[in-house]
């Protein structure tokens, strides 16, 4: 009797425990290769606004749900963006910024997520305060963005998000072109759509 007691008892805690395991299930993803992701250097400069956009990175997260459909943390996220990836469109400012981004030498742009809280919205939407490290042109700063996601029908994971940033804080010099006359300034914006797929 006294067996099957305890017989009875593991069953039951095994059993809680998957129980939960699975109501917190963790998950990863990768950045989905589609036609809706999008990173974008925008800026301005003496003469006209100017952007660079790339449609090819990469990088994971990891996601956990308390039931279907339902992000209750995100414990971990990356991606990396090759600068030779950054195109504008015009073949002097794209030799310009890789120069100033010394993209010979340093050839990603990368971001390691640290922590992040999550705020539910309606409609399966979350606002998610990513704090993390953003490297570029090998100097890492400490950035804290405003990360709106939304859970997919087909489960895929869209993040989008802006962040507004200064070149000279990552030691990179402001472009200059046409011997000068045409100076961009030390703002940027970088804005992004991450679509994350389930490994």
């Amino acid at each position: 009797m006294k067996n099957k007691f305890k017989s009875a008892l593991v069953f039951t805690i095994i059993f809680t425990l998957a129980l939960g395991s699975t109501l917190h299930a963790q998950s990863v993803y990768k950045i989905n290769d589609s036609k809706d992701i999008d990173m974008k250097l925008s800026g301005t400069s003496t003469l006209h606004k100017w952007a660079m956009d790339a449609k090819t990175f990469s990088g994971s997260a990891d996601f956990t749900f308390k039931s279907p459909g339902q992000l209750s943390s995100l414990t971990s996220l990356t991606f990396a963006l090759a600068v030779a990836d950054l195109k504008s469109g015009e073949s002097g400012l794209d030799k310009n910024a890789y120069k100033a981004l010394n993209a010979k030498e340093y050839k990603d742009i990368t971001y390691k997520l640290l922590s992040a809280t999550i705020t539910t919205k309606d409609g399966g939407k979350y606002l998610i305060k990513a704090h993390g490290d953003l490297t570029i042109a090998g100097v890492t700063k400490e950035v804290l963005m405003d990360v709106s996601c939304s859970v997919n029908k087909d489960g895929t994971i869209t993040c989008t998000g802006s962040q507004t940033l200064n070149m000279t804080d990552y030691a990179v010099k402001p472009p200059k072109f046409m011997l000068g006359a045409m100076k961009t300034g030390d703002a940027i914006t970088l804005d992004f759509t991450l679509v994350y797929k389930k490994a």
